[in-house]
């Protein structure tokens, strides 16, 4: 039997972005950092890092080199914000980058999900 090498010359953060350009796993990926952001366990620092991550997978590629920067910029500007209009910051943030935020039903912790929790409910980004 021969066992497939892994390449030692990857680093994590390559093999996240490389994920990451899946817009689907950036997508699931922001969720679950959203989630810990409304339980209050996710400090702002890890909050732009993850954002910046999600930009290098999916803005780099579609933007120069200027309009990446300026991107970089507004995100900076709109994270310390607080109010509604940083919601719709945020969304017209992820838009550029094809991704949207949406609102779904929350689940009671120790009662099974149903179809209803993971139905979409307002969609922000298209304001």
């Amino acid at each position: 039997m021969k066992y497939a090498k892994v390449p030692t010359s990857d680093s994590y953060h390559d093999s996240k972005i490389s994920n990451l350009k899946d817009p689907n796993y950036s997508a699931a990926y922001l969720s679950l950092i959203f989630d810990e952001e409304e339980e209050g366990d996710l400090e702002m620092g890890i909050m732009r890092q993850v954002l910046r991550d999600v930009f290098e997978a999916l803005g780099e590629p579609i933007m120069s080199a200027e309009d990446a920067k300026l991107h970089l910029e507004k995100l900076d500007v709109l994270l310390p914000q607080e109010g509604i209009a940083t919601i719709y910051a945020l969304a017209n943030w992820l838009k550029v980058l094809g991704l949207k935020l949406s609102v779904t039903v929350a689940e009671d912790e120790g009662e099974e999900s149903s179809a209803v929790s993971a139905v979409e409910l307002v969609e922000v980004a298209n304001v």
